[in-house]
């Protein structure tokens, strides 16, 4: 009979930042890319906003995996169905190492998005860790179905929350997006604006704009 059994090991993975963090930084990002990124891809979308003003950090999801028959492109994944709260807390461990690494001494401007799969990644990371930040973009994706408003208590009020989306998104449908919006009031209450935008499932660079300026 076959035996599903755990072992733990120490891993190693990779992450990209984008600028340097400098006296003149005014936001400090941490951004969780969407389904069949690598992170140094990833960073093509902050690449527009002003470089001595903001620092991003991008990790990578730990999951890669070749997209497509002719095995030339490489994508990753967060998580899937399979094991998935034991993959939690390792992509979470991973996260903690990441920000430990890169943190300022004094973060000025906090803010903290997830695309698509990254959404339930920022969030999950946010509520397990208690972690403050000022600006908190979720955009394109789904917020996990375990997280509960009192994950969320500790926020600041002064916190702004975005649900972030396109209206011809191929994968959120009408269902999806009121399921979304009343997660979202029931996790962040007034802090939480539902925002949509003309595009599909895509990264809204002049949101990102919008926040960085803001």
């Amino acid at each position: 009979m076959a035996s599903e059994k755990e072992v733990s090991y120490t891993t190693t993975n990779t992450y990209t930042t984008v600028n340097t963090l400098t006296s003149k930084t005014k936001n400090v990002w941490i951004a969780f890319h969407g389904l069949g990124y690598l992170s140094r891809y990833f960073a093509k979308y902050f690449k527009h906003l002003n470089p001595e003003e903001n620092f991003i950090i991008i990790p990578q999801a730990p999951s890669k995996y070749y997209q497509g028959s002719n095995f030339k492109h490489v994508g990753a994944s967060w998580l899937t169905k399979e094991n998935t709260q034991a993959e939690t807390k390792n992509v979470l461990k991973y996260v903690d190492a990441v920000w430990e690494q890169e943190k300022p001494d004094v973060i000025p401007n906090f803010i903290v998005m997830g695309y698509s799969q990254g959404v339930s990644i920022a969030a999950r990371w946010l509520a397990s860790r208690k972690i403050q930040c000022d600006y908190l973009l979720l955009h394109s994706g789904g917020i996990p179905v375990e997280l509960k408003a009192d994950d969320f208590d500790y926020l600041s009020s002064e916190t702004q929350v975005t649900y972030l989306y396109g209206d011809n998104d191929p994968y959120i449908t009408e269902a999806k997006k009121t399921e979304e919006q009343l997660k979202g009031t029931a996790l962040f209450g007034n802090n939480l604006k539902i925002t949509v935008f003309e595009g599909v499932h895509e990264v809204n660079t002049a949101f990102l704009q919008q926040i960085a300026t803001q």
